[in-house]
């Protein structure tokens, strides 16, 4: 019996990528969807290079806050945007990580020849969050409709109190230990002594980083308007210091130790992005340019209910993917990570410094280093234009490949945490 021919690896190219605005939550898109802002973004794409109709091989997108309507949401995207009913759609989910996680499968697949395009996509939009009933009416609910007599429908209000019409609004609590992103990441900052002058300052510089960004105009071309609006509306040209210093803490209130704020910690948002991936091949065939290449990714987890810090995973990610990849942090010219909080960054940057975490933790007989504060976020991250979950990863891997291509750096890093105690890397070169 002959063998099936085991293809070699092709380079996965970056065409482009295309984004709506981002909105604090319950401001510009409290009418619309995770639908209508994924259609959006992705409909960008296919204007802009031409896909009307278009088959792509793959669409792989998804959202973490979501209504159960959403589930076939990347099939329904690709539809929305008018590329070829012909283009199948998968709908996946890795919290935060989300759109980074569906391009590192996409390339997998491009780069072993099983596909030649697809897209990587994520939307969120907290301004739609479901809002559901609790579980005792639920039950209620789920007993009338087996009802055949009116006594049976009767009875399944037995008991009822109007009480339990109060919704129960969606929860980002890990369900391991009843605590938000922010105060695990309070617990994060007190472990590493990471303090709120520290946090402030490192906020403040994303916010100056994309204020300058925007009116450089670097963003001109990856934003498409949504809804009437046209722009980021959390960055925050006119922040200093001083007004920083007047938040009060928003996950700690209690305890008089609490660092963590509205300013230093990115708020609740809504949007959309989507990133184009291809083979060289077809890139070439179809007269599409290519910014950059992804080249390779990891993903990570630790057991942070016991105590390993919940946004410290990428910490793993990176060292993983860079043992495998035999680069250093001199090898890498521009990092991107991923602004969930001031405090998450520094921590993050602090572990890779220091001799017992790269020992125990990450495995290393020497630590990793210290990272050029130049090097990171040159053009502001999360903490300036917010973070829309399942968005995140698409807006900062188009972002990096743009970024490579107008620089002329040769090689990015891009690390993204997630809830769940959970870590997604990338390495993306200019060539």
């Amino acid at each position: 019996m002959a063998k099936a021919k085991t293809p070699q690896l092709r380079r996965v190219a970056i065409v482009g990528s295309r984004r709506t605005p981002f909105c604090r939550a319950y401001t510009g898109y409290v009418e619309q969807s995770n639908l209508t802002l994924l259609g959006t973004a992705m409909g960008a794409l296919v204007e802009a290079y031409g896909l009307g109709s278009k088959k792509i091989d793959e669409v792989m997108a998804g959202a973490v806050i979501k209504h159960s309507r959403d589930f076939n949401l990347a099939r329904e995207a690709a539809l929305d945007a008018g590329l070829s009913p012909n283009t199948p759609g998968t709908t996946m989910q890795i919290a935060c990580g989300t759109s980074l996680q569906a391009a590192l499968s996409l390339g997998a697949k491009i780069a072993c020849g099983e596909i030649e395009s697809g897209i990587a996509a994520g939307s969120d939009i907290i301004s739609d969050s479901p809002v559901v009933f609790g579980d005792k009416f639920a039950h209620r609910l789920a007993r009338l409709s087996r009802a055949r007599s009116f006594g049976q429908k009767l009875s399944a209000f037995k008991g009822f109190s109007f009480g339990e019409l109060a919704p129960v609004a969606p929860s980002v609590a890990e369900p391991r230990t009843g605590l938000s992103m922010g105060q695990h990441c309070e617990l994060m900052a007190r472990e590493w002594g990471v303090g709120r002058k520290e946090q402030d300052a490192f906020a403040l510089k994303s916010h100056q980083n994309a204020s300058a960004a925007i009116e450089e105009g670097f963003h001109d071309d990856l934003i498409t308007p949504c809804a009437g609006i046209v722009k980021d509306n959390n960055v925050r040209a006119d922040s200093s210091l001083e007004k920083m210093a007047e938040m009060k803490p928003a996950f700690d209130k209690r305890s008089g130790h609490g660092t963590l704020t509205a300013a230093n910690s990115t708020p609740l948002t809504d949007g959309a992005a989507a990133v184009l991936l291809a083979s060289e091949d077809w890139a070439k065939a179809n007269g599409l340019p290519i910014l950059a290449y992804l080249r390779m990714g990891s993903v990570s987890a630790n057991n942070f209910a016991a105590g390993d810090g919940l946004l410290m995973a990428p910490t793993i990610a990176v060292s993983d993917m860079l043992k495998r990849a035999e680069l250093a942090f001199g090898d890498i010219d521009l990092f991107e990570i991923h602004e969930a909080f001031a405090a998450q960054v520094l921590c993050t940057l602090k572990a890779w410094s220091d001799r017992k975490y790269c020992r125990e933790v990450l495995g290393r007989e020497k630590v990793m280093g210290k990272v050029p504060a130049a090097k990171i976020n040159a053009k502001g991250s999360s903490l300036a234009y917010g973070h829309p979950f399942a968005a995140t990863g698409a807006r900062i891997l188009g972002h990096t490949a743009k970024l490579l291509n107008e620089t002329g750096k040769q090689r990015a890093l891009i690390s993204v945490c997630t809830a769940g105690g959970m870590g997604v890397a990338a390495l993306v070169e200019r060539s």
